[in-house]
């Protein structure tokens, strides 16, 4: 575990990369993480974090079949808005936990 500063935030990380406690989350903390990744967030970007953090306090599982059936972006757009490992990439900016489907 290691430790890193966000906004003036000093958070707990995995060895991934991930936030340890997903309580810690701010915007302005994606936002830092989401430099970190090479990506400038947009509202897009926070709807579907927010989206992605309902899912995991609710307890629900995290996928690509997720996203896409929640009719909330075409996975197209994902894709586009996450560029590269787009649901590890996402998951990371919105502070939760890696998904277990994920390598």
């Amino acid at each position: 575990m290691s430790e890193k500063v966000y906004g003036g935030i000093i958070v707990e990380m995995t060895p991934e990369g991930y936030l340890e406690d997903f309580s810690v989350w701010t915007e302005v903390i994606a936002e830092e993480i989401a430099k970190e990744e090479g990506i400038v967030l947009t509202s897009d970007h926070f709807y579907i974090l927010k989206f992605l953090r309902k899912c995991q306090s609710d307890g629900e599982k995290i996928s690509i079949r997720r996203i896409h059936k929640s009719g909330l972006v075409n996975l197209k757009t994902f894709y586009t808005l996450f560029p590269g490992a787009a649901l590890r990439k996402a998951a990371r900016i919105a502070g939760i936990p890696k998904p277990e489907n994920c390598v």
